[in-house]
């Protein structure tokens, strides 16, 4: 029975409540596959830079670093960033990050999140601890990767490099967006519902590589996309075609040579795109949902206590530094407040939770009681600290 149920393993859900998966029968589970003694830690932290493992059934692999910033959207992954918080300074601060991947399984997460526990610990607990949801990464976590692609596929069911040549009568979609200097792809199923109005997008057949700029995209989209149909034709030494589409009318679809080219191109050129994914016209901008409140959601603090058996929340006002105190634990809701919305979990040196370990699944719990329904409300980024280790977007959040 219990090989036949990790034959089939369930895969992720991030509406299930119980998402960080400690404490739970899945951790036990977890626990019996890792060992007394994790191999991978040995060398971890040591040297100022990026480390990633991957979760491939139960185990941490190192992942190569010629793949440092590939993910796979079927996959979990454990990212450590090493640095200086000053360069005099000897100590070293660290960033710590469990990225799940959309199609990862629940073994797989739950080991991610087991996993970056257990580093933690090995590093004494001076991380700063992240969760970090596929689609939702915030923005520190981009901030390591010049490019960030995010493909389709994963251990269990294959993957592929970017950058290799689809096989006959295979297409790829990516969807392109620029977050500061950075490129960020994201690979999406070839069907209508992936093109949505204000994107740039690029279409891979091999031989053809295809960029369509739609209608709101702006231009440093446009120039993103060109940057990276411009590696991909690098990487086949130019055995592929790029042609750039577009939906204005002023111009017809022109064939791409120069990497700085990011002009709209006629509607023609962009039906013969669409066509392609299954779309006979532009679809018109999604209408956004009526708002339901006046005004935004106020930042909010709350101290936490697991005394009862339970974890409660109460809240603390005003929400500002001054309140927090070295003897509790305290939960800050910055979702309210954008580009990087979080939920802070802050733990005072004297602090006396009995499980500390699990501040991040408390704080999960948090997001279901107050903002239960849509994804996006249940993927904003988690953030674990302790007092002395905050981040600079905690101390402008409490300040």
């Amino acid at each position: 029975m219990e090989g036949e149920r990790l034959s089939q393993p369930t895969k992720y859900n991030i509406e299930d409540s119980n998402i960080a998966l400690l404490g739970s029968d899945l951790e036990k589970n977890v626990r019996e596959h890792a060992g007394d003694k994790e191999p991978a830690w040995e060398t971890a932290g040591q040297q100022i830079g990026l480390q990633i493992w991957r979760i491939e059934k139960f185990k941490v692999v190192e992942w190569p670093k010629e793949n440092y910033g590939t993910f796979y959207d079927g996959d979990s992954y454990i990212v450590l960033h090493t640095y200086k918080k000053t360069p005099d300074t000897e100590q070293l601060s660290y960033d710590l990050h469990f990225w799940i991947g959309e199609d990862s399984t629940q073994d797989e997460a739950a080991t991610a999140a087991y996993k970056t526990v257990e580093l933690d610990d090995h590093l004494h607990g001076l991380p700063v601890e992240y969760r970090e949801v596929q689609s939702y990464e915030s923005p520190q976590f981009l901030s390591y990767f010049p490019r960030f692609i995010c493909q389709r596929g994963g251990v269990a069911t294959g993957f592929h490099h970017v950058s290799s040549t689809p096989p006959p009568d295979t297409k790829r979609l990516y969807r392109i967006q620029a977050t500061g200097v950075n490129l960020v792809v994201r690979e999406v199923p070839v069907e209508k519902e992936s093109i949505v109005p204000g994107d740039a997008y690029v279409l891979d057949m091999g031989v053809k590589v295809w960029q369509l700029n739609t209608k709101g995209s702006v231009g440093k989209e446009r120039f993103k996309a060109a940057e990276f149909v411009t590696a991909l034709g690098n990487a086949r030494q130019g055995n592929c075609e790029v042609t750039v589409y577009g939906t204005s009318t002023q111009e017809a679809p022109h064939t791409y040579v120069d990497s700085h080219i990011t002009t709209d191109e006629g509607t023609s050129g962009a039906g013969i795109f669409l066509s392609e994914v299954g779309l006979d016209i532009m679809p018109s901008a999604p209408l956004l949902p009526p708002s339901t409140s006046s005004s935004p959601p106020e930042r909010t603090l709350y101290r936490l206590s697991d005394s009862s058996g339970s974890v409660t929340f109460s809240p603390v006002s005003p929400p500002t530094r001054a309140s927090l105190s070295s003897s509790d634990a305290f939960l800050l809701d910055d979702t309210a407040h954008w580009p990087s919305p979080a939920i802070y979990v802050w733990i005072g040196k004297d602090a006396s939770l009995t499980e500390r370990r699990l501040v991040l699944q408390y704080a999960q719990r948090y997001l279901y009681e107050h903002r239960k329904g849509d994804r996006k409300s249940l993927a904003v980024n988690l953030v674990k600290m302790r007092e002395g280790r905050e981040t600079d977007a905690f101390l402008k959040a409490i300040d």
